[in-house]
């Protein structure tokens, strides 16, 4: 099978023909039709997350179809479409999965980091982390949702309760979890880089009440805050927007440094928390609500071969909403 892979962190990645993987027990083949490029898959080929597997076949936005079953495999079956997400495995006995917690699972696999992803034209998942995918998305729209759409829905869960939701980078994840949000009737207030009249303008055409520049402050104070980019010096800016009681979301597996600062903008019972991975109850619940709304994704599709060009692209900002890979 073609696939993209990367041999080291920080190299290019490389086109290559390997032999197609065979599911084990509890495992499908799934024949990936698309797969989204993440900010996390730009992670892990510039090196900034540690210990990745190597040589490495980066994506965990798949959809695809099972052509393949291993022992054991008795709730899917060839033909089904499934969606493929960043939590591959998770052993379901340590501390952490015994209390209802597998999203923190101390022995976790991750597609597309430490076992093999959707950059090709096959992959091998295990079947209880695949999602049924609805029907109203093609292949190349429902791609963005087994991340971007699922951590938002996660992160807007960890925001609490908002009437007044703040949004710090308006990429993949943001241009989904805000139509989630303005659906459920919660106001949106989106923060770009300085001088993004573009997304500011695309945050609009998605219910955004105010778009601006993160270092711009709200016209009111807001409830929650979800920072996207990887950006920490938006955290005290976060923490300055939201009122008392406040909730800042960090949402990316990884983030520059926090700066210092005041403790005057974190009194007042105001908090910070971050997002990690996702569980399977995320994945159901999120699948069926956007099963319930015409979610607008906006995605690029670009062939195998221009993985790397892809991830150039987002490196450099130049997407609005998110590049799919279509083997």
């Amino acid at each position: 099978m073609r696939a993209m892979v990367l041999d080291t962190p920080g190299s290019a990645l490389q086109a290559v023909e390997l032999p197609e993987p065979v599911p084990g027990p509890g495992q499908v083949r799934v024949r990936v039709s698309a797969c989204g490029v993440c900010r996390t898959d730009l992670h892990v080929r510039d090196g900034e997350l540690p210990n990745a597997k190597t040589p490495l076949i980066l994506g965990h936005e798949i959809v695809g179809a099972i052509d393949a079953i291993g022992d054991g495999v008795t709730l899917l079956r060839p033909g089904d479409r499934v969606g493929v997400p960043w939590l591959a495995w998770t052993d379901g006995t340590c501390r952490q999965c015994r209390a209802g917690r597998e999203n923190l699972c101390e022995a976790a696999l991750f597609t597309g980091y430490t076992r093999d992803g959707g950059y090709a034209e096959a992959v091998v998942a295990d079947a209880r982390y695949c999602f049924p995918v609805p029907g109203r998305y093609s292949d190349v729209e429902a791609a963005p949702l087994l991340c971007a759409g699922l951590i938002g829905y996660r992160a807007l869960r960890m925001a609490g309760t908002p009437q007044r939701l703040g949004l710090y980078g308006f990429g993949a994840a943001a241009h989904l979890v805000s139509q989630v949000a303005v659906a459920r009737g919660i106001e949106v207030f989106a923060f770009t880089r300085p001088g993004d009249e573009r997304g500011q303008s695309f945050a609009a055409t998605l219910g955004a009440r105010w778009a601006g520049s993160s270092d711009q402050s709200p016209p009111v104070p807001l409830d929650s805050a979800i920072i996207f980019a990887p950006v920490g010096p938006l955290v005290p800016e976060a923490l300055r927007s939201v009122g008392p009681g406040g909730v800042v979301v960090c949402a990316g597996i990884h983030m520059s440094d926090i700066p210092s600062f005041p403790y005057s903008i974190l009194w007042e019972e105001r908090s910070i928390v971050s997002v990690a991975n996702l569980t399977r109850r995320d994945g159901m619940e999120f699948m069926a609500e956007a099963a319930s709304m015409p979610l607008r994704v906006s995605a690029e599709p670009l062939p195998l071969d221009q993985a790397e060009a892809a991830l150039s692209r987002l490196r450099a900002g130049e997407v609005e909403g998110a590049f799919v890979l279509e083997p």
